[in-house]
């Protein structure tokens, strides 16, 4: 029953900014690890950013210092700020997330549909 679904692609110009947002919904006990990975035709799928219940952030070597990532537990939602973007950060961005449905239940992991940007002037 749970669903992650992603917000906030589009088309930007290199050198520009945009916010992808993660909501989180559905039978949810208790969501550990959120973050996002993003995939491009004929790579693999790269994780980005993660934030952990607790503890500090993940930022991939190749965009660290252009991202932020937040979550907001009580709504359920993680963002990402991306800034500074490049041609080469094209690619569907994808909300993931470890999530228990219940207390009995182990985490699983969850994917949103994902969301396409695309940096091109």
């Amino acid at each position: 029953q749970v669903q992650l679904v992603e917000s906030g692609g589009g088309l930007v110009q290199p050198g520009g900014s945009l916010r992808l947002s993660c909501t989180a919904s559905g039978t949810i006990f208790s969501i550990r690890t959120m973050g996002w990975y993003r995939q491009s035709p004929g790579s693999q799928r790269e994780l980005i950013a993660a934030m952990p219940s607790s503890g500090s952030p993940y930022y991939a070597d190749s965009m660290k210092g252009r991202l932020t990532i937040a979550r907001d537990n009580a709504k359920r939602t993680v963002d990402l700020q991306m800034n500074s973007l490049k041609p080469e950060d094209t690619a569907v961005y994808y909300c993931h997330a470890v999530i228990q449905i219940s207390p009995s239940a182990v985490p699983a992991v969850y994917w949103g549909q994902g969301t396409q940007v695309t940096v091109s002037s």
